[in-house]
């Protein structure tokens, strides 16, 4: 018997999709990503410890990759480097929307809750579970300042403030026009900047950037393959910390008798 025209068509069409939705991926920009598959030509993955779907072809948010680390953790998974720095103030595990941005509220799992900006960090006291968030906060500006190590000569200050935006931009898919690089032996000072106008939805935001900069800096990678390295006309760049504060559309609402060192 003879099949309807269109039913052969539709046929042949999911033939056509199994086929492209079947074959597997890496996510070469999301070490945590599991289940991948390349739909279109696009490689899409589920974020480890979540049920949110990624984009492999840019960065993940910060908030799933927190979210995948805290998830790791708690599991017996993590894999850490041998020099790998644990930031025991920065990590918590934090509730994402369904694009994977954090939520305005942060709760511990008990009854203690705060606030957070749109990079995951409290900007008020904490509270009980009444809180109101009304709303995330844009970082609109993040300060990274490293000091370098393992080289007795002077760096050429041009060349390697020109390397270092050309390699973030490069490596993290920012466009230039948001990094500022300075070079003051022996340290090192990139701002990233980047209104809420400036960000369109394909975009990566300065606040993943920032993320997956520290990762790289303290040798836990997210990246796969080559490893981020800064070489200036007269040598390398080497270091293992990176100090990176965040400045907010808004300013902070932490009462006096509550603020912390580090704030900037």
């Amino acid at each position: 018997m003879e099949l309807p025209r269109g039913t052969v068509y539709l046929a042949l069409a999911m033939l056509a999709l199994a086929a492209t939705v079947n074959s597997s991926c890496l996510c070469l920009n999301n070490k945590h990503a599991v289940n991948c598959a390349s739909i279109s030509s696009t490689c899409r993955c589920t974020s480890f410890g979540s049920n949110v779907t990624v984009d492999c072809g840019t960065l993940s948010s910060k908030c799933l990759l927190m979210k995948a680390e805290i998830y790791r953790k708690n599991t017996g998974r993590s894999n850490r480097p041998q020099h790998a720095i644990r930031d025991n103030d920065g990590i918590y595990d934090p509730e994402c929307d369904d694009n994977g941005n954090f939520k305005a509220k942060q709760c511990n799992g008990t009854d203690t809750c705060w606030c957070v900006n749109s990079a995951g960090v409290r900007r008020t006291d904490k509270g009980g579970k009444d809180i109101k968030c009304d709303e995330v906060v844009r970082t609109s500006w993040i300060s990274m300042e490293m000091k370098h190590s393992g080289t007795e000569t002077d760096l050429d200050k041009p060349s390697l403030e020109s390397e270092i935006r050309e390699q973030l931009s490069q490596r993290y898919k920012l466009n230039k026009n948001h990094i500022t690089a300075t070079y003051e032996k022996p340290f090192v000072f990139i701002e990233l900047k980047q209104n809420a106008t400036e960000k369109s939805a394909t975009d990566v935001d300065i606040v993943d950037v920032a993320y997956y900069f520290e990762k790289d800096i303290k040798g836990d990678s997210l990246i796969t393959g080559p490893r981020l390295t800064f070489d200036s006309s007269t040598g390398p760049l080497q270091s293992n910390d990176v100090i990176i504060y965040y400045i907010d559309d808004k300013a902070p609402e932490f009462t006096m008798q509550h603020l912390n060192p580090g704030l900037y």
